[in-house]
């Protein structure tokens, strides 16, 4: 069990943080169950960021929460781009360079969000080697399920200012629940149960996500994810033949990152078809990107039929 602390009650409930370990493969010293992976970010932030003198240190493109937390907070934003023409790989040797002081707080997406690729191990173990006890290094794990490849939640033992981000709102289909976790360090956990607000999970919440956790509903959510590669499959090579699509790029997540050459006229078609894409274009790393949430068989070929009036 789970001993108690200030936050820790029926919102975080003993069995949730013990299924959230199982989960995970970590131990429920290592877990705290969070209002989705957003929550675990504002508290870091919280944390760590002091206003005027802070800063956090991301790899752009990347998931926009980690700068809102960061500038809520008055701290700063430093940006090291991910190499495009590497499929956006991580230089690790670039984003140490970046590094100062004044960041208390690394994010890396991994997959990532929005360019849905993996960053290389090595890459990450490096990080987190040369930042070992001067950051903390957050590792954003929301989509790893539909990569096929290890969490890297075991390196908590071997770094002491690791924190990962997980969450049930992808692969367990619980995104209304809101339920993530942050795993790190005992230390760093019992100084985040501080900080979040007492009884913040709802117990109809907290019952979603027990429901979600059991033996059957883990076998379905492996299901679905088997199920989700394979159009992911079929989506990427259909879309690869469209006129409207220059490139489609490589996916470990749930959704495909996808060059247009008329971004717009991409859009137009697909939210008359009944398909919603999201926008890109507005980031100056994705000028001509759009990212696409791989559906069902027939939610994909409504998306792919209504291209077809290109």
């Amino acid at each position: 069990m789970v001993s108690g602390g200030r936050g820790l009650g029926a919102a975080e409930s003993y069995e949730l943080i013990e299924q959230l370990a199982r989960l995970y493969a970590v131990p429920p010293s290592s877990v705290l169950a969070t209002r989705g992976a957003d929550e675990a970010i504002d508290v870091l932030s919280r944390i760590y960021l002091r206003a005027g003198t802070d800063a956090i240190l991301q790899c752009t493109p990347t998931f926009g929460m980690y700068q809102v937390a960061a500038r809520i907070q008055g701290a700063g934003v430093i940006e090291v781009a991910l190499e495009r023409e590497r499929g956006w790989a991580l230089d690790p040797e670039r984003l140490l360079a970046a590094w100062q002081p004044s960041v208390k707080l690394v994010y890396l997406c991994s997959p990532n969000n929005p360019t849905a690729n993996l960053l290389l191990p090595e890459a990450l173990e490096a990080v987190c080697k040369a930042l070992e006890g001067k950051a903390i290094v957050v590792l954003d794990e929301a989509y790893i399920e539909w990569s096929r490849s290890v969490s890297l939640a075991s390196w908590l033992s071997r770094f002491s200012t690791l924190a990962i981000l997980r969450t049930l709102s992808k692969a367990h289909a619980l995104a209304g629940a809101r339920i993530g976790a942050l795993l790190a360090p005992p230390e760093l956990i019992e100084l985040a149960r501080r900080v979040v607000p007492p009884y913040s999970l709802s117990q109809p919440t907290i019952e979603a996500a027990l429901h979600a956790l059991g033996p059957q509903e883990i076998a379905a959510s492996r299901a679905r994810i088997d199920a989700l590669l394979e159009e992911r499959e079929y989506l990427r090579e259909s879309l690869a033949g469209s006129r409207l699509v220059d490139r489609v790029w490589p996916s470990d997540a749930n959704f495909l990152l996808i060059d247009s050459p008329d971004p717009d006229r991409f859009m137009r078609l697909s939210m008359a078809g009944g398909t919603i894409v999201r926008d890109l274009t507005a980031n100056p790393a994705l000028p001509k990107s759009l990212r696409i949430s791989v559906g069902t068989r027939a939610q994909n070929d409504a998306l792919l039929y209504s291209l077809e009036a290109a």
